[in-house]
């Protein structure tokens, strides 16, 4: 199997593993306070991270890797987990995986910014469009649909857009699955810490199935999804393996379905339709990337659009 290949295969299971984050998140919260929840899963990763560093005796990161791996903390450890859980205890999954449909085009704008590189004007007009599409649906729902969960979940994809993308910077020369468990190690002390504080006052009302989505986001969503989303990132591109990201919200929505029950009208399907042909149509008329190199390998991988 060739690189590219392998590339692909791990960013699919990342997104597939991703996919759970949310109708997980949303069984949690039910039982279990969204504050707490950040707090635990992040601090379950950091713990099993730092055993895996040290298992495989990892170097350290250098001292330029510090601010990064902040930024990837903040994104992808703190910022999407906590402003998620706080959205969903206003809003269902399903309605808030319509948001991640956006998550590409976030990632490809922070990509932009950082990377330095200029896409033709179609490209925003891509990108605007797409953002018009989830704003109108957020509204159109009226007063069935909590504004404040809609800001939150905007919020959360914006963090997790900007987290993404430096975290795929930095994995190239870093490592894949290093990023990931370097930043949740960095931020381990302080969400250890404030999980401590704020312990339930008590743990008879929380559910086998609030533990069971507690399990999934701090081991799938926080850890093991990086593994091979960062990894897929590295061996098969950034801009390409980053499309598969649009297949996001179809299995979010049907996770949604199967384990909560929830509805999916054709409004909401319609949506998450749209809004996939405009990040698909912005990711057309993106500029292509540079060659970056891998870290730990000679060899090159260009980053193609």
């Amino acid at each position: 199997m060739d690189r590219t290949t392998e590339g692909w295969i791990c960013g699919f299971l990342g997104v597939v593993i991703f996919s759970g984050s949310l109708p997980a998140t949303r069984i949690a919260v039910l039982d279990i306070e969204p504050l707490f929840l950040t707090l635990a899963r992040a601090s379950i990763a950091g713990l099993l991270a730092m055993a895996l560093l040290m298992l495989l005796r990892q170097k350290y990161p250098g001292r330029g890797d510090l601010l990064p791996l902040a930024i990837v903390s903040l994104g992808v450890v703190v910022g999407f987990p906590l402003l998620t859980a706080l959205a969903l205890q206003h809003i269902t999954a399903a309605h808030s995986i319509s948001f991640v449909g956006l998550l590409p085009l976030t990632t490809a704008i922070f990509g932009i910014v950082r990377g330095g590189e200029r896409p033709r004007p179609a490209f925003w007009l891509f990108s605007g469009l797409g953002a018009v599409c989830v704003a109108g649906f957020a509204l159109l729902q009226g007063p069935s649909t909590s504004p404040l969960g809609n800001l939150l979940m905007l919020g959360a994809i914006l963090l997790c857009g900007l987290g993404y993308a430096e975290g795929a910077k930095l994995s190239l020369t870093l490592g894949g699955w290093q990023v990931i468990s370097w930043a949740l190690v960095l931020s381990l002390p302080l969400m250890a810490g404030l999980m401590l504080l704020n312990l339930p006052p008590s743990w008879t009302g929380i559910g086998m199935p609030a533990w069971l989505g507690l399990a999934y986001v701090s081991l799938f969503s926080m850890l093991i999804g990086f593994v091979f989303w960062y990894r897929g990132l590295a061996l098969g591109g950034i801009a390409g393996v980053a499309q598969l990201q649009l297949l996001q919200p179809f299995f979010g929505l049907l996770l949604a379905a199967l384990l909560l029950h929830e509805s999916v009208g054709w409004e909401m399907i319609a949506v998450n339709v749209a809004v996939i042909a405009c990040v698909a149509g912005a990711r057309h008329f993106a500029k292509p990337g540079v060659s970056r190199k891998v870290a730990g390998q000679s060899e090159e991988i260009v980053i193609s659009q």
